[in-house]
């Protein structure tokens, strides 16, 4: 975790991030989403998504609100209303499920079309899920099938993941924390966006290097430095 994340947390600032969570039905989104959250708010028995429902879980720096949408056939035509909505996009994919693999393609490139999506540089994590059943692919064949290579507008990243386990999640959470670092500091267009919490974490990250230089030839180097009402750790 960088400095500006650091001091983020520090001083209680979580940047929000709106995240679809993408996929099949069956391919274990829901599932998915619930081992990400805290463990005293899991739930144990996890039911088939009807509409879409509304998740939150967080990292050191990042508010995650995520979009489960129903992967039932019914329910895909939904998906496109919420794409303006979404920064992030976590795509799950049932690894096990061969017979499906050329309609999660299909969906996948009706996503990747739409103008919503298509010329914008949102980060996709794929999820290779269910990767425990013995006829799973390998994330590698996944991917292949799947033809992410030819993902050239967008960052993205896939990962092998036991969503009954935990198996692999850690993985692509980190990864899109720390897209989604460079994609709120760059925005979409790739120009610089300072936010106003940006500008106080810069203010006091000033601050607390201006008072180490100061007293740097002195003993003070374990006192308290009260700022915002918090007390920050030395720098």
């Amino acid at each position: 975790m960088g400095l500006f994340d650091k001091l983020a947390g520090w001083l209680g600032l979580k940047k929000e991030v709106n995240v679809l969570c993408l996929g099949l039905d069956n391919s274990g989104k829901t599932t998915v989403i619930n081992k990400l959250k805290p463990s005293n708010a899991q739930v144990q028995d996890i039911v088939p998504t009807i509409g879409f429902s509304i998740e939150k879980f967080k990292t050191s720096s990042l508010s995650f609100t995520v979009f489960d949408m129903s992967g039932q056939g019914r329910y895909r035509n939904l998906w496109e209303h919420y794409y303006k909505e979404g920064q992030a996009i976590i795509f799950v994919i049932d690894s096990a499920d061969k017979l499906r693999m050329v309609v999660a393609k299909e969906e996948l490139d009706t996503l990747l079309n739409h103008p919503d999506i298509k010329h914008r540089r949102i980060p996709i994590l794929f999820y290779a899920n269910k990767m425990d059943l013995r006829d799973a692919l390998t994330s590698v064949k996944v991917s292949q099938l799947l033809c992410l290579e030819n993902i050239k507008d967008k960052p993205w990243h896939i990962c092998a993941t036991n969503a009954l386990t935990g198996d692999g999640l850690q993985e692509g959470v980190d990864w899109l924390q720390g897209m989604m670092g460079i994609h709120i500091h760059e925005g979409e267009s790739g120009h610089k966006i300072v936010t106003s919490a940006q500008h106080v974490v810069w203010l006091t990250f000033c601050s607390l290097l201006a008072i180490r230089i100061q007293y740097q030839s002195k003993i003070w180097t374990h006192f308290p430095i009260h700022m915002y009402g918090k007390v920050c750790p030395n720098i």
